[in-house]
């Protein structure tokens, strides 16, 4: 009874104060901080991803059984919850506590204090059935397209790189890790669903600069003008940076030039450059007995000037967009995890060339 008492005075108090506190004058508060999510809104063309997300997430009426029940969230609002987590790196958990809990959440989202929030059940049932229809490579060209008819057309060339993206590490033994690698599943798992359930069985260890790493990669094409994303792959660590090359390589970019490190460098890149009629500045690298010399490495330090800027890319999503780590197990669910922050990016991204440049050539 008195536990009773306490919540209804308690809610008591919390409807009190909002009565002090308009929610208007609350959202003009957070528009003076310079609400980021306001700016996002503004840019991107939700609507015209509707048909797209609708037909992944709502059943055609005829193949309803019946109207009943509750109605289905928004389709919209799903895939706008969706960009929220990849904007702050969020867990499911986590996306739908914020959601309740911050008002610029909940107005980038077009919710009421009254209205229902998507629940981390619901948010994870939306992105699997983006992932398992692979919809967000669907999603990020159509956005691509938009960046384009609003004048930010890949200018300047392209420049490539691979970023890697953690997981949470499997604890597996030596002869576990070496079947997993042979394409095989342990012998111990197979009447254990629960553990199996448990594991990356697609994930894979690499080691950069001394340490080792468990994951996966991005691999993204940047174009020099504009620095948006414009193509990626996502690949398990150990797969080599180049191997993504033929992916990511595209026609469209005004400028012939292509940039990358070392790691690119090949006889056989060099090849499938020329063969494109692309120009090579892919950094030179030593060798043994025969190291680089003066003017090589100051034709590197120039490229570096250039290619530094896909290092801004990955440098936004590690530390302004909440890091990269992937909560998911299995490479479909992690190409819609990293593909989102790709697209997220990009969002951002658009923002920030709207203020320096509103009107491109």
């Amino acid at each position: 009874m008195i536990e009773a008492m306490d919540r209804h005075s308690t809610g008591d108090v919390a409807m009190a104060q909002m009565g002090f506190f308009d929610l208007s004058d609350r959202y003009a508060s957070l528009d003076a901080k310079k609400d980021p999510l306001v700016a996002i809104d503004a840019v991107v063309p939700w609507e015209e991803f509707r048909p797209t997300l609708e037909g992944i997430w709502r059943k055609p009426d005829s193949e309803r059984k019946s109207r009943a029940g509750r109605k289905p969230m928004d389709a919209v609002l799903m895939f706008k919850t969706l960009v929220l987590s990849a904007l702050y790196n969020l867990s499911d958990d986590q996306i739908e506590y914020q959601v309740r809990d911050r008002l610029s959440f909940m107005r980038f989202l077009g919710l009421g204090l009254e209205d229902r929030v998507p629940d981390a059940k619901t948010v994870w049932l939306y992105r699997e059935a983006l992932a398992q229809a692979g919809m967000v490579e669907v999603l990020f060209k159509q956005f691509d397209g938009h960046l384009t008819r609003q004048g930010y057309i890949a200018r300047g060339g392209q420049i490539l790189d691979a970023s890697i993206v953690s997981v949470p590490k499997n604890r597996n033994t030596r002869d576990e890790n070496k079947t997993i690698k042979s394409g095989e599943v342990p012998e111990d798992w197979e009447n254990k669903p629960a553990m199996r359930s448990q594991k990356d069985l697609d994930a894979r260890w690499t080691k950069k600069h001394g340490k080792s790493h468990y994951g996966y990669k991005n691999h993204v094409n940047v174009d020099r003008k504009h620095k948006l994303v414009r193509r990626y792959d996502v690949t398990d660590a150990a797969v080599h940076d180049s191997q993504a090359v033929d992916h990511l390589l595209m026609r469209g970019n005004t400028g012939a030039g292509v940039w990358a490190d070392s790691a690119y460098r090949s006889e056989e890149m060099e090849a499938k450059l020329r063969d494109r009629k692309l120009t090579s500045h892919i950094h030179r690298k030593g060798k043994r007995g025969k190291p680089l010399t003066e003017q090589a490495k100051g034709s590197n330090r120039t490229k570096s000037t250039v290619r530094v800027r896909v290092e801004h890319v990955f440098g936004a999503q590690t530390n302004d967009m909440g890091g990269t780590l992937v909560r998911t197990i299995g490479m479909v669910r992690a190409r819609a995890k990293i593909g989102m922050k790709n697209l997220a990016y990009n969002m951002r991204r658009l923002v920030q060339l709207r203020r320096i440049n509103p009107c491109p050539a």
